[in-house]
């Protein structure tokens, strides 16, 4: 079986959910379409980088990102770092012939995002850009039921991203520096809304919205609100926030269309309510358990109703990119490439525009 060399930067969070799906590759999706094998992984903490390497079963760790660039040994570079580590490591792995992902929000604005685009495009490698929830079955089956257009005409999407960690003044990570991650929830969590909102219904047109920081002295946003418009002529609501306590990692959306309504939440991420307006009003949304073995990604896992977790997104994700490696295919439409990045990111600057000008902003994209 042909394996490939993973190199991945970064070790926390994102680190231990693309290791642990690099390590489930090997054996859930079997055979897999390359086998990965865990090479270097670096870091800026040369401590807690050598433990994460023998944690996970790196082969070495690193506290320079270049060792893994010049790897020869490595074949797909993955960028779990802070965001302001996305552009020169990524654009570095791609130049050297090697296959890239890396995590959201791909730039820190959309000059940035653009800039890496364009870059590793020039390259002629695989490219993606980890926006895991397009990998959610329930996420998948409601592509697959709009485009054969199950809902009709669709003249409402509404989506939200809301989680209540952000409510402490004496948390001290990247994410709350604005030189390291550029944004707040607009590209922590906005960014997963806007990226799923294109991904179910469309490239959107015009917005309207802006970023609100509750605490003082953060120079970052905590809450984003926005109105859009869609090219397929529906309108839709986008929200995010890091201040909804109770609400721990509730990414909802819903799609209501002339045929039907679709309706998702993460936090019960293998149930897709579906309603049909040709059957009984009266008995409103049904719950569908998409575990059915010819629900999207159920090849891989169980028995029917034996259900799967929130880290099995990114076995999705990542085998998704091995197959676009090893058959030479294209990583759209499904998954995201960083043009997709890109135009999350110009969506959410046109938000922070909005913001500053009181007024709607028309979304142009670069070629």
């Amino acid at each position: 079986m042909a394996t490939i060399g993973i190199g991945m930067l970064g070790y926390a969070f994102m680190g231990k959910a693309h290791s642990n799906a690099f390590k489930k590759i090997a054996y859930i999706t079997w055979p897999p379409p390359l086998e990965p094998k865990l090479v270097g992984i670096a870091g800026r903490n040369t401590d807690a980088v050598e433990e994460a390497a023998r944690r996970y079963g790196f082969e070495y760790a690193t506290g320079d990102w270049r060792r893994l660039v010049e790897d020869e040994t490595i074949g797909l570079f993955d960028n779990g770092g802070p965001n302001s580590l996305h552009a020169e490591p990524t654009i570095a792995a791609a130049r050297a012939g090697k296959h890239v992902v890396c995590e959201k929000p791909l730039g820190r604005d959309a000059v940035e995002s653009y800039d890496i685009w364009r870059a590793v495009d020039a390259t002629g490698v695989k490219h993606m850009c980890a926006f895991n929830y397009r990998f959610v079955p329930a996420v998948r089956l409601a592509r697959e039921m709009v485009d054969a257009g199950e809902l009709g005409e669709v003249r409402h999407f509404r989506g939200r991203y809301l989680q209540d960690w952000g409510d402490d003044a004496s948390l001290d990570t990247w994410r709350f520096d604005v030189d390291a991650a550029g944004s707040g929830a607009l590209g922590d969590l906005m960014a997963h809304v806007v990226d799923l909102a294109r991904f179910l219904n469309g490239e959107p047109t015009t917005v309207q919205g802006f970023t609100h920081t509750f605490l003082p002295n953060r120079r970052v946003d905590d809450a984003v609100e926005a109105a859009v418009t869609f090219e397929n002529g529906s309108v839709g609501t986008l929200e995010a926030t890091r201040f909804a306590h109770g609400r721990r990692n509730a990414l909802q959306w819903e799609i209501n269309g002339t045929k039907g309504s679709l309706a998702f939440d993460m936090e019960r991420m293998n149930e897709l309510q579906v309603f049909r307006a040709d059957g009984d009003r009266a008995r409103g949304f049904k719950t569908v358990l998409v575990s059915e073995a010819d629900h999207p990604f159920w090849q891989h896992w169980w028995p029917p109703g034996h259900i799967i977790g929130w880290g099995d997104t990114f076995v999705h994700e990542l085998h998704h990119l091995l197959e676009a490696i090893a058959n030479d295919t294209s990583v759209a439409p499904y998954g995201a490439t960083f043009e997709d990045g890109y135009r999350a990111a110009e969506i959410c600057d046109a938000m922070v525009r909005s913001g500053a000008s009181g007024g709607r902003e028309t979304i142009t994209f670069r070629a």
